[in-house]
């Protein structure tokens, strides 16, 4: 797959029409994101099925994405020069907070289930304004007051916090780390936001993966331990993991993102907690009525941000893939 792309016509609203005029031209981008969205989605169920603890599979994760963005970095550097080292030094410190990021979310999958984990990474919803609103001073809206309570009610409801949570689940060890996933991951948006915006795509990605494989390997070392060896079928499903839910969604949404309107790619990244919740309960999962309900309320108050957000970019709706 190609990173250089071929030319759009740009409408006001953000939308882009390929000039080759093959076929319907906003099919193949909208196809792209939700095919992109269904890809991130899997990551819950891929990193359950695989068995292993949540230091092995974080670190596994960004290990082997390495090994396919590795050589599409090197092709990029090559054809555009290299990253200014400033924005090098964000892309690094987004990788730290990602990396702890993704050892907290395993931990939630573990303890709540992958259906309801992936619903309580939403909460950087809330975090990543407040963070845009301590550093840059960015002023929040009235919509995001209204929608903050409500995003918190139902991120507690769905981690078990209040109501009834799933026999055998751990809800208050899941709610504290599926806070501490979200608020790490919107760290790690709000770093690659600012030093995002140039023509190197991959080279990014690649930097914070490989920072974030390093901080997983001493969060989990520390925490849970790291099994190099987890036998199979562990190895399929975090290879699926790496190269379906992070290699391979990562190329579909930040290629069909930019040609879609920032309406739609919004309202196409929220198929992410919604195939999720089906695909953790196709595998067997059983949240309760209440954390179901706690989940339904996160993704209406994520839709409803992402409609206040309309002013917005396509990359801003690319802030909130998993």
């Amino acid at each position: 797959m190609t990173l250089r792309e071929k030319p759009v016509s740009v409408r006001p609203d953000g939308s882009g029409t390929r000039r080759t005029g093959e076929g319907d031209p906003g099919a193949r981008p909208f196809l792209a994101a939700v095919a992109g969205s269904a890809c991130i989605s899997a990551s819950a169920v891929f990193m359950k099925l695989s068995g292993t603890n949540a230091g092995t599979a974080a670190f596994l994760r960004c290990a082997l994405a390495l090994l396919v963005l590795v050589p599409l970095a090197v092709r990029e550097v090559r054809r555009v020069g290299h990253r200014p080292l400033r924005y090098q030094a964000m892309d690094i410190g987004a990788g730290v907070l990602l990396g702890i990021d993704m050892v907290f979310w395993a931990a939630a999958v573990r303890t709540v289930g992958a259906s309801v984990a992936t619903v309580l990474l939403n909460l950087q919803v809330v975090v990543f304004p407040l963070l845009a609103r301590l550093v840059s001073g960015t002023r929040l809206s009235g919509r995001f007051v209204l929608m903050a309570p409500l995003m918190l009610t139902g991120v507690a409801l769905a981690g078990g916090a209040l109501g009834h949570p799933a026999a055998g689940s751990d809800p208050v060890a899941g709610l504290t780390f599926g806070t501490a996933a979200g608020v790490t991951y919107a760290g790690y948006l709000f770093l690659m936001r600012l030093g995002g915006g140039r023509e190197h795509l991959v080279a990014p990605v690649c930097v914070s993966t490989a920072a974030a494989a390093v901080a997983a390997a001493v969060l989990g070392a520390l925490w849970t331990g790291i099994d190099l060896n987890p036998g199979w079928p562990a190895w399929g499903w975090l290879l699926a993991l790496a190269l379906v839910g992070q290699v391979l969604a990562w190329l579909l949404i930040t290629t069909a993102l930019p040609r879609l309107a920032p309406q739609t790619g919004a309202a196409l990244l929220l198929l992410q907690p919604v195939l999720a919740f089906g695909l953790g309960i196709a595998i067997g999962e059983r949240p309760t009525p209440t954390q179901a309900g706690g989940c339904a309320l996160v993704i209406a108050a994520v839709w409803y941000h992402s409609r206040a957000s309309r002013g917005g970019t396509p990359k801003a709706a690319a802030s909130r893939a998993r």
